[in-house]
């Protein structure tokens, strides 16, 4: 009783951190609040509730929760900034940009492949490899996930999608082969060698790209057998939800199930917590008759298979064409959502709605407020991930054996 009592009295309303929490609601109420459907049309609303937020913030900082405070007084001035900004823009313009339905449906979209690279990476550096080439493995995935669709689309029909998804996997372990090859066989440094791999990548792709379709591209039909999509009829006519999720695509439902498995995995299973055992500390691992390199091999080729699932996604399932580079950092900001989520499924998860957010939010500001402010929102998450990693949540610290290579004795 005496130990519940005590939870009680840290959880109370008038405890830095709860305030600190609020200050943060309050920050994100006063830019909401000038966003449709309330458009509040007064620049003192923003103001006076963001100067709220910042007066929790220091008084949550001032009591030692520095990182809560932080975030408090931090929102609380976004609040203020983005509200009076709301307020110069016109209702006409707010009205064409925030469209809360569109706005979220295509939030899923953009973080799914984000998802993707950032589970895949969550199983390598969980088992003490770090992976800065997500981004090599999820554009080998897009390159051969279209080309094994194309390829086979003659013989498996509408089935072809299948097919792609398989020869993405494979060419995402292929590549994760090399990098578990080179940092734990040969313990060459982990980062030297994920960057290799990313460049090997975009070089290979590159040049089957042009060897195979040259100027004309990938072919115009691949809408017809690419990753389909998933029609909810009886959510399609619900106010809100059904436009965002009466009709997505099948990736972004499967997306849902590797998070719920990946947690399961990892943290629920004897599996699981030989990987982490392995992260944390191999020695031990070791001692009790785990195979430390067994593991990690595993660990990283599967990690290059759900990476490159990610890339079959992004030009089978969302673009339905292949380009040169056309991932485009999203490995990066993969490795950066796990980063941001210390290397749990759901927060990373969290991190990379967020971080697809701010893509879809930057897909629809050119056409009310011109170009630039797309380009500014593009750069956002990796603006919030600093943020977030140096002043919101404070450091991340991954496995403590991660970018280490082990020698058994």
């Amino acid at each position: 009783m005496t130990a519940f009592a005590g939870r009680l009295s840290d959880a109370r309303w008038t405890a830095a951190r709860s305030v600190g929490i609020a200050g943060i609601i309050l920050g994100t109420i006063a830019f909401w609040l000038a966003l449709p459907p309330l458009t509040s049309r007064t620049e003192l609303l923003p103001i006076a509730i963001g100067i709220v937020a910042i007066a929790a913030g220091i008084w949550s900082w001032s009591r030692d929760e520095r990182r809560i405070g932080g975030g408090a007084a931090m929102a609380g001035l976004l609040g203020i900034l983005l509200g009076v900004a709301a307020n110069q823009s016109s209702v006409e313009n707010l009205d064409q940009v925030v469209v809360w339905s569109a706005l979220l449906a295509a939030t899923l979209r953009y973080a799914t492949p984000l998802t993707y690279a950032a589970i895949g990476g969550l199983y390598c550096e969980r088992a003490g490899v770090i992976n800065v080439a997500l981004e090599g493995m999820l554009l080998t995935g897009a390159y051969f996930g279209i080309f094994g669709a194309i390829e086979s689309s003659s013989w498996a029909g509408k089935w072809a999608w299948v097919v792609g998804i398989l020869f993405a996997a494979a060419a995402g372990m292929a590549m994760a082969t090399v990098h578990a090859v080179w940092a734990i066989h040969f313990k060459v440094d982990q980062i030297i060698s994920g960057t290799a791999i990313n460049f090997l990548a975009l070089g290979i792709t590159g040049y089957l790209f042009i060897n195979r379709y040259g100027d004309t591209g990938t072919p115009g039909d691949v809408p017809d057998y690419g990753i389909p999509d998933v029609h909810l009829h009886f959510l399609q006519d619900w106010y809100f939800i059904g436009p965002i999720f009466g009709q997505l695509n099948l990736m972004i439902w499967l997306s849902f199930v590797l998070l719920i498995g990946t947690y399961i995995f990892v943290f629920r299973t004897p599996y699981g917590l030989r990987l982490r055992s392995v992260g944390e500390h191999p020695r031990a691992a070791d001692t009790v008759g785990i195979s430390v390199y067994r593991v990690r091999y595993i660990a990283v080729i599967a990690s290059g298979g759900i990476a490159a699932m990610g890339g079959a996604y992004l030009s089978l399932g969302f673009v339905h064409s292949f380009n040169e580079n056309m991932t485009a950092g999203t490995g990066f900001i993969g490795l950066a959502a796990l980063v941001f989520g210390k290397w749990r499924p759901f927060p990373t998860y969290a991190a990379a709605l967020l971080f697809g957010f701010s893509s879809a939010l930057a897909d629809r500001l050119p056409t009310a407020y011109g170009n630039q402010w797309g380009t500014l929102f593009q750069a956002l998450p990796y603006l919030l991930t600093l943020i977030a990693v140096a002043g919101v949540i404070g450091r991340s610290i991954g496995p403590a054996a991660a970018g280490r290579p082990y020698v058994k004795q």
